[in-house]
Parts: structure tokens; C-alpha cells; sequence
């Protein structure tokens, strides 16, 4: 996931603890995982959200 998304460790786990990124946490050393299908729908919304930030901020054609 990290190389996925070009972020480091922290970045990673501050998405997942923020709830942004569903995870669940596995194994007696409380290892994230988080399923591919969540990652790509965490990825999707990030671009609905880019397209509408960019949407705004060109406001109506003249």
C-alpha cells in the first residue's frame, strides 16, 4: 500500500487510525492490513475529490 501510494509508514497508519482507509488489524503484533479492493475504492475517491476541488476553483466558463 505504501509504495502503492508514494507515502511513507506514518502517512499510512494516520489514514487508517483517521478511518479515511478501512483496515483491519491482524496477527498477535497488530499488524494493518487492508484489502485491495478497499485501497483501489480509497484511490477512486481521492480522484472524485482531485475533480472536484479542480471543478471549484475553475468556477463557470466566462
Amino acid at each position: 500500500m505504501q509504495a502503492i501510494l508514494s507515502i511513507s509508514r506514518s502517512q499510512a497508519y494516520a489514514l487508517v487510525r483517521s478511518g479515511e482507509l478501512r483496515a483491519i488489524q491482524v496477527g498477535g503484533r497488530g499488524q494493518w492490513r487492508v484489502d485491495h479492493a478497499e485501497l483501489e475504492a480509497y484511490i477512486q475517491r481521492c480522484y472524485e475529490e482531485t475533480a472536484a476541488l479542480i471543478a471549484r476553483e475553475e468556477g463557470p466558463p466566462p
